[in-house]
């Protein structure tokens, strides 16, 4: 059976990597509890707690932590109208504190995710791991049969090209989970006692071209490079849909990395994710969704952006215009989620000036 790590006693990081550099983002509607356990690896950090549901909730945080709290109401009150393209009553309101961070780097997990222990039993720090996944290059020309050629012990195999080898800026570090594993509500049906203990010891890059499932609950991006497509569209209160959120931001975020020629990592690090959520409950969210993948997928497949955007905004508007043509004919819902990738957009870049991120040195 897997455990948790126990942390009782581990010091807190005196010299954490990006401590300036970097945001947490936690959706939630309970109390965060759960961070006395990531003390020692997440206490030097600045976070930014997104409240769903209730704004009227006092929500505790434990004695120590650095944070800003935002509820409904103050989503309302900085957006404005521009509001509506935040989800209610779904993690996919996360994606609001990405847009109100003014760091580099993004660090999000929910509130049912604990420490990991490693196979020797050590407590996994997963936002290093995921630091150090995001400040080496990743590899999406071409598959090294060692995975990460970057990380300590492992290198180019024998074949591999030497002009490839420089690789490419990472924007993603996508993290997976021991013990309850991100599935969807039809395997938890048939699969009900089944957990994760397996650890694979590796990081590898997604190569370009090919899709993967994103979950957001143990997920790290460079803001700079990737962030104004890091929209978890319209999910929850209101939609025919849920549980997509994470899915749609990582279709979208992989063709833009393709096209603008980024990486985007997957595999370590692990956390311990200790809650299954109700498979009935998910299977009214998700099954629209489920026949619907079918159709999004090929779509995201076959899309091909032009050589005109060269940067994350014209690309994420340029795939709102195809959602619009190609998937509307699928649900009138996809007529409203393409509407609401730009209003994403126009909020972002009005709490996010260029101009202003061209000062700091940001693309």
């Amino acid at each position: 059976m897997v455990e948790p790590a126990n942390t009782v006693g581990i010091p807190v990081n005196p010299t954490p990597l990006l401590k300036d550099e970097l945001d947490i983002v936690i959706p939630t509607i309970r109390n965060l509890d759960f961070l006395e356990m990531w003390r020692p690896f997440l206490q030097p950090y600045h976070l930014i707690i997104v409240q769903d549901g209730d704004p009227t909730k006092k929500i505790h945080v434990p004695e120590g932590y650095d944070y800003e709290l935002y509820n409904r109401n103050d989503i309302n009150r900085i957006l404005g109208p521009k509001a509506s393209c935040i989800s209610f009553k779904d993690s996919a309101c996360r994606c609001f504190g990405y847009m109100v961070s003014k760091k580099k780097y993004i660090f999000t997990i929910d509130d049912d995710c604990f420490v990991a222990k490693d196979p020797a039993g050590k407590a996994v720090n997963a936002l290093e791991q995921h630091i150090k996944n995001l400040l080496c290059p990743s590899t999406p020309l071409f598959f090294n049969t060692l995975y990460d050629p970057y990380r300590e012990g492992a290198d180019f195999v024998r074949g591999y090209p030497f002009s490839l080898r420089e690789g490419v800026s990472t924007a993603v570090s996508h993290g997976l989970w021991l013990n309850i594993p991100d599935y969807d509500a039809p395997t938890q049906l048939v699969k009900p006692k089944e957990r994760n203990a397996r650890y694979v010891d590796a990081v590898m890059t997604i190569p370009k071209g090919t899709l993967f499932p994103m979950c957001g609950m143990n997920l790290a991006f460079d803001r700079d490079l990737i962030g104004p497509a890091m929209y978890f569209g319209l999910m929850g209160d209101g939609q025919p849909i849920g549980r997509y959120d994470d899915m749609w931001a990582g279709w979208c975020i992989k063709v833009i990395c393709d096209h603008l020629g980024l990486g985007v990592k997957t595999g370590l690090p692990y956390i311990y994710h200790s809650k299954a959520s109700n498979p009935f409950v998910n299977l009214k969210k998700e099954y629209k969704g489920i026949f619907w993948q079918e159709d999004i997928i090929p779509f995201f497949q076959n899309v091909k952006l032009s050589k005109e955007a060269t940067t994350v905004q014209q690309c994420y508007i340029e795939l709102s215009k195809m959602v619009k043509e190609k998937l509307s004919s699928l649900d009138p819902y996809f007529d409203k989620l393409a509407d609401a990738m730009v209003t994403w957009i126009e909020a972002w870049d009005e709490l996010n000036p260029p101009a202003a991120a061209a000062a700091n040195g940001k693309a």
